[in-house]
């Protein structure tokens, strides 16, 4: 199959005051220190290797205090140009609302929502050519789905996350190709319900095992020909390639520890 890169623009952040002091997904354990170089490291390739591809990347300044900044798709989603802004869960991230709200405001976007509903961003809302999906379980409320339907104008799936490893719809999900409905799952995050709607909405999807899983390499970006994964993640490289992908490893091993990966460090400007 022919496949094609498209130009993309990112939101990232770097994750200069990453720390994790608390948790709230099972990948957070305070008692592991935190090497912020290395993460910062890391980051910095992730960054470049947009960019090398042709990507635009741009920038939120961290803010101290608010070391889950780092996780830049938590904070927003955005679909043709129009901006849904977060709501979090936790109090720990409520802060990071209000700074990318003020970045999108401050960037020129002009229909930009300060949600009624909790969500979080990208976390839980995925993209696709003909519809939005919606995680729920864990973090983002069904309430969110209607919020989202409604301003983006587009059909949302509402599919509901069990594993609490899985805590995001972006851990257990990536979109391959936004152009085509292609995208690639973990089943088992899912319950059984949603596991068939899934499979009658993409009866072609690549699923991925449950060590391809545990390592998040669904936490994954694609720009219709490149995909961005966990290295770690090396069942799914195979048949990524078997598809007309190249799939290209990034070691964020540091941010893993505060749950996150490729995904969670890129929020997607759908202008």
């Amino acid at each position: 199959m022919h496949r094609a890169a498209s130009p993309r623009s990112y939101l990232m952040c770097p994750p200069t005051h990453f720390e994790v002091t608390y948790s709230i997904n099972p990948w957070m354990d305070p008692a592991k220190p935190v090497d912020v170089p290395l993460a910062v490291a890391q980051w910095e390739i992730l960054r470049d290797r947009y960019v090398a591809l042709g990507h635009t990347v741009s920038f939120l300044s961290p803010r101290p205090g608010l070391p889950d900044m780092v996780f830049a798709a938590n904070g927003a989603t955005v679909v043709d140009g129009r901006v849904l802004g977060a709501r979090f869960a936790h109090g720990q991230r409520t802060e990071e609302a209000g700074a990318h709200l003020a970045w999108f405001r401050a960037h020129g976007f002009a229909d930009v929502r300060e949600p009624l509903h909790v969500n979080e961003g990208e976390g839980d809302f995925a993209v696709t050519a003909s519809y939005i999906l919606a995680g729920r379980g864990f973090r983002c409320v069904p309430l969110a789905h209607d919020e989202a339907q409604e301003f983006f104008g587009r059909p949302v799936i509402g599919l509901d996350l069990v594993d609490p490893r899985f805590y995001h719809l972006d851990t257990a999900l990536c979109v391959l190709d936004d152009a085509a409905d292609e995208v690639m799952y973990f089943p088992e995050a899912f319950s059984p319900g949603s596991r068939s709607v899934l499979a009658r909405l993409f009866p072609d999807a690549l699923l991925a095992d449950a060590g391809d899983a545990a390592a998040l390499g669904l936490n994954a970006v694609s720009d219709g020909l490149h995909v961005l994964l966990p290295q770690a993640a090396v069942g799914l490289f195979g048949p990524l390639r078997d598809r007309g992908f190249e799939p290209i490893g990034v070691d964020l091993g540091e941010l893993l520890k505060g749950g996150g990966s490729v995904k969670c460090c890129t929020q997607e400007l759908r202008v």
